[in-house]
């Protein structure tokens, strides 16, 4: 992985990451996993970063607390400055030895400050409380606290479970509010939808005449969803694509920055870095970019501080794929591929005009020369949506119909998107094992590419028309080091 865009530290994992922007800087407080057994304490470390592409480490932040502490696994929550220029973080404390009147591993809210600009912070332990009347003590995470102008006071939206009802549905966002930071008083509860296991790294932010509500659903689908509002207190309205990314991208909260809003989440592992394995928790921080629509839903895209880690795409012409290239194949199929590998980090813009009817089109990325082994990004107009793919899928058994092929697609990364005929634009960009995919500028798909390190790149269509009106790969400066850096001028391609 180049690393220019996303942040991953030596030997370790990027969990749940706090954002806090500050004169211009973004200072990114993340949970970082070792991974290690036995457990050895989760502290949180800090990465700062101006342009959002390239990460300064700097190391531990906040420590665990210790073998026998409270806080000996020192889990998400939120920073604030106060009116006296004071630093606070409150976080998650969890011992796995530590039991609540459930019997569940102990959750507390925890505080701290820093008064030297958040290099140290010292604990405030005698402000550590746990999940009040009506809630599960082994739920009371992932504090957010933010000031309410108009109420005087500061609100802490917190991760909670009822102590009562459907298992399933239990989650709720708690709050509890103070006038001083340090005592907190519970209210009613923010958010109460009683769908959900859990409402993991609660935020709000205000944009605009809009109030927004954003989660990560702890629950069958393990994504990161929003909600919108004229007021602060709701109600609370469901958009129609309600999600930032697909299974893959997870716990992803925001800064703002000259009228611009980031969202920082992390790009999941799989197991034995296989396409197959399961998914882990933690990975690679990954930036979505949020903009907002004039109903106010928004849509994502990565930061164009990062696409131009590339170099502008109009100021290039290597093109992959001739434009005006026309793929027909009305019951069939036909694709494209370049004429050499790919390098193993690009970004490649793909611009296509869909017939009317067409089933489905995209992207083969890492494929064999005869394009029938590889990473499949496909549009579906019928279905509207985006899905991956890849092929050969995982064998069952030694016969040739033993595969997993009644899975039409990696289903925890389908992707809601409009797909009238006309052009539509799939920009992928891939770094080593990451992919992060993205269609016409307002919907993401992020995932790993682990099984296939290399290949070609080409177009697609199957049952259908397309006009390939640009197919431009963009490398990094300089290449692959140990490449020709000429190699990977792409400007021939093979038709079938």
């Amino acid at each position: 992985m180049n690393q220019r865009g996303f942040h991953q530290p030596n030997g370790a994992w990027v969990g749940d990451v706090i954002p806090w922007q500050e004169d211009g800087v973004f200072h990114l407080f993340y949970l970082h996993e070792s991974r290690r057994v036995p457990k050895i304490g989760m502290p949180w470390h800090r990465v700062t970063t101006r342009n959002l592409v390239d990460f300064d480490d700097l190391g531990e932040a906040l420590a665990s607390g210790g073998p026998s502490a409270p806080d000996f696994n020192v889990y998400t929550g939120s920073v604030v400055l106060d009116p006296d220029g004071v630093h606070h973080v409150f976080y998650t404390g969890q011992h796995p030895e530590r039991r609540g009147a459930d019997g569940l591993a102990l959750q507390l809210v925890m505080h701290a400050v820093s008064t030297d600009g958040m290099r140290t912070w010292e604990r405030r332990e005698a402000d550590t409380f746990g999940a009040t009347a009506g809630y599960e003590t082994a739920d009371w995470r992932d504090p957010f606290v933010f000031w309410d102008e108009d109420a005087a006071v500061w609100r802490m939206l917190i991760t909670a479970r009822h102590a009562h009802g459907p298992e399933r549905r239990r989650g709720v966002i708690a709050q509890c509010t103070s006038t001083d930071l340090s005592i907190w008083e519970p209210v009613e509860p923010f958010w109460d939808p009683r769908r959900y296991i859990a409402h993991e790294c609660p935020e709000v932010f205000q944009w605009g005449d809009w109030w927004y509500l954003v989660y990560s659903e702890f629950s069958e689908s393990f994504t990161t969803r929003y909600r919108m509002s004229r007021t602060l207190h709701g109600p609370w309205l469901v958009p129609e694509h309600d999600t930032l990314d697909g299974r893959a991208y997870y716990a992803a909260k925001s800064a703002a920055r000259d009228g611009r809003r980031f969202f920082f989440g992390w790009i999941a592992s799989r197991e034995g870095a296989h396409d197959a394995g399961a998914w882990q928790w933690a990975g690679t921080m990954s930036v979505l970019e949020a903009e907002q629509r004039a109903d106010g839903s928004l849509a994502f895209h990565p930061p164009v501080e990062l696409r131009e880690t590339f170099g502008p795409a109009e100021e290039r012409t290597d093109a992959v794929i001739t434009s005006g290239t026309v793929l027909s194949a009305p019951d069939g199929y036909a694709d494209a591929l370049s004429a050499v590998d790919a390098p193993s980090s690009f970004r490649l813009v793909a611009r296509f005009d869909i017939a009317p009817g067409t089933t489905e089109c995209g992207v083969l990325l890492r494929a064999s020369d005869d394009g029938d082994a590889g990473y499949v990004l496909r549009l579906e107009p019928k279905r509207d949506r985006l899905v991956f793919d890849r092929w050969p899928r995982s064998s069952t058994g030694t016969e040739q119909w033993q595969i997993s092929g009644d899975v039409p697609f990696v289903v925890e990364l389908e992707r809601p998107c409009y797909l009238a005929p006309g052009l539509h634009e799939l920009e992928v960009i891939v770094d080593g094992d990451l992919c992060v995919a993205t269609v016409d500028d307002a919907v993401v798909l992020s995932t790993r590419l682990y099984d296939r390190p290399a290949g070609r790149v080409g177009v697609f269509v199957g049952e259908g028309t397309v006009t390939v009106e640009a197919c431009t790969l963009l490398e990094r400066d300089g290449g692959d080091s140990d490449d020709d850096p000429t190699s990977h001028r792409l400007l021939t391609s093979t038709t079938s």
